[in-house]
Order: structure tokens, then C-alpha cells, then sequence
């Protein structure tokens, strides 16, 4: 029986003097390497490898599992962006561990994550730009174990199901998260308007199988918010997309009711609220069909379409 549970990075890092001991992240990674920006589509990007290895992980950090190999099986050079986590998980038939060397050097390790119970996944909530070394060790000794490696900034992923690439996501919506393109603050009367944010829409779950909601919830989402929007007026308030992506919104209001809607102009979404709803609303910018695509997020109180473009 596995002992170690789901851990974030800030709480599995290892102590800076075990790196005496640690594996050799100067090697060449054993499955190649790959350079990504935050933002990065396709999410995930996957990698089959093969897990496993002759050394034992404890015998290098105390707080580790599993057996590894000398050099990296795959490293990740990152650069980072604001309100985007980075999230490294495995699938296999098999138990896997997961070993990871930050930018900083520290080293972080998992073996059981949190949505799947053989799994490991580690989470950088507040990623640093630069390269991350992985591992994926097998929890019982020896090596060839068939594994898939998935990087992302949804949450964690498996090899069955219908998410982004044919992957699932694990994780379902969770308003608590912290929004994507982080929290705004508006009041009544604010100027510009509308508000507006260049955002990337789209995620891996289904909106609809997701939220209950007296709107059918077209499209897909990402776990956490895309915007939280703190709005203290009392004008009506829209709020609405404006590009050429098909886009669809999701959004928690202050009253903690979930709207939805799909085209409310063309292929733009768009949500009205009556006067007086001020309060924190969770908002959900998200694609009609599977995948990501760039959008502006608006914000209005004067018409659901308002905008510079007159659109």
C-alpha cells in the first residue's frame, strides 16, 4: 500500500542540499524535449515513454517513491505567464511515480495524484519560466514499464475519453480555482467602456455535462474561471465576446446561479444581468467545439454588443 498522497509543488519540494544526490538532469532526456509558452495549444501536449529504472528514489529524497532512471526522461522548457498552473501527470496500467527538477532548482515528487488513485501528478500553481526535468519511475522496481506523460494548464489527464487530443480531464469546474487571466475589479460608471480582455476560450470539459444550469450549457471549459469579475454598480451589466472564434459563456453570478448561452450575436456569446446584481461573478469563456481559440472578453453597462468595432 503507497503511503504518499497528492501534492502540490509548493508543498513537495525537496530540500535544496538533496541535490548533491540528485539524478543527473545534465543528461540528454531519454524521450526528447519540448519548448512551450504559457497559453499553449494544444493542452495537453502528451508524450509516451517508458518508465522505470535502476535506482531507487528514496535512497536520493527521503520524501520520493519508485524507481527512476540516471538521466531525464523528458524536460520542458517553459515560459511562464500570469494565472496559469502547470501541471505535469501520468497515466499507465501500471503504478507510477512522478520526479521533477524546477527552474529552481528544487525537486519535486508525487506518487499518487489526486483524481486518480495510481496516478502521480504534480502542480505548479505559480509556475517560474525556464526548464523542468522529468522522471517517471514505477513504484515497484524495474524498468519498460509503457507510460504517457501529459503537460498542461487544464488540470490532469488520462488516455481515455473525449477531452482535448482524445484526452479526459479528470477535474470538473471548480469556481474556486484562480481564474485564468486573474480578478478585475469594476465600478459603477467605470471608463472604458466596455472592459474588455484579449483571453484564450476553450478547455477540455463539457460545459454542459459540468454545470447545472436552467440554460443548455453548449461547449467546452477549463476547470478554473477564465475572469473573475468583482462588479459594485448597479447598471445592467453584459458581458460578451467579440472575434471570430464560436464561442460560448458560462458564468456564476453573484447569486451563485449559473447562465450559459451560445450565439447571442453570430457565433459571440453574450449574458445580460439586471440592475443591482453586483457581486463576484465567475465567468467561463469557452469553444463551441473542442479546442482553443483567441477571443476578446467585453464587459458593458451600456449594451450587450457595445464595442470600439461598433460590434
Amino acid at each position: 500500500m503507497k503511503t504518499l498522497s497528492y501534492l502540490t509543488a509548493g508543498l513537495c519540494a525537496l530540500a535544496a542540499g538533496s541535490a548533491a544526490t540528485a539524478q543527473d538532469y545534465t543528461e540528454a532526456p531519454a524521450f526528447g524535449s519540448i519548448t512551450l509558452e504559457a497559453g499553449f495549444i494544444p493542452d495537453p501536449q502528451v508524450r509516451t515513454l517508458t518508465a522505470g529504472g535502476s535506482i531507487r528514489a528514496e535512497t536520493r529524497f527521503s520524501s520520493c517513491r519508485g524507481s527512476i532512471a540516471n538521466a531525464p526522461d523528458f524536460s520542458v522548457y517553459y515560459t511562464a505567464g500570469s494565472g496559469f498552473p502547470l501541471i505535469f501527470s501520468v497515466d499507465s496500467d501500471s503504478d507510477t511515480t512522478l520526479v521533477i527538477n524546477g527552474p529552481d532548482t528544487s525537486w519535486y515528487c508525487d506518487d499518487d495524484g489526486a483524481a486518480e488513485p495510481l496516478n502521480p501528478l504534480v502542480r505548479f500553481d505559480n509556475p517560474q519560466s525556464g526548464r523542468y526535468d522529468v522522471w517517471v519511475g514505477t513504484y515497484s522496481s524495474g524498468a519498460g514499464v509503457p507510460a504517457t506523460l501529459f503537460i498542461s494548464e487544464i488540470g490532469e489527464h488520462t488516455r481515455a475519453g473525449q477531452g482535448l487530443g482524445g484526452y479526459a480531464v479528470r477535474s470538473g469546474v471548480d469556481i474556486s480555482l484562480p481564474a485564468r487571466y486573474g480578478n478585475v475589479d469594476l465600478y459603477g460608471g467605470y471608463l472604458p467602456d466596455p472592459h474588455q480582455i484579449s483571453v484564450m476560450a476553450g478547455g477540455s470539459i463539457s460545459a454542459n455535462s459540468a454545470i447545472s444550469s436552467g440554460d443548455y450549457c453548449n461547449g467546452y471549459i477549463t476547470a478554473e474561471p477564465t475572469l473573475q469579475l468583482n462588479y459594485s454598480g448597479s447598471s445592467d451589466l453584459h458581458i460578451y465576446t467579440s472575434g471570430s472564434a464560436d464561442t460560448t459563456l458560462a458564468i456564476n453570478d453573484p447569486n451563485g446561479n449559473w447562465r450559459c448561452n451560445d450565439d447571442a450575436d453570430g457565433t459571440d456569446a453574450g449574458i445580460s444581468f439586471p440592475p443591482g446584481t453586483s457581486g463576484i461573478y465567475d465567468i467561463y469563456v469557452g469553444t463551441y467545439s473542442q479546442g482553443s481559440q483567441g477571443t476578446t472578453l467585453r464587459i458593458s453597462e451600456i449594451a450587450l454588443g457595445h464595442g470600439p468595432s461598433g460590434k
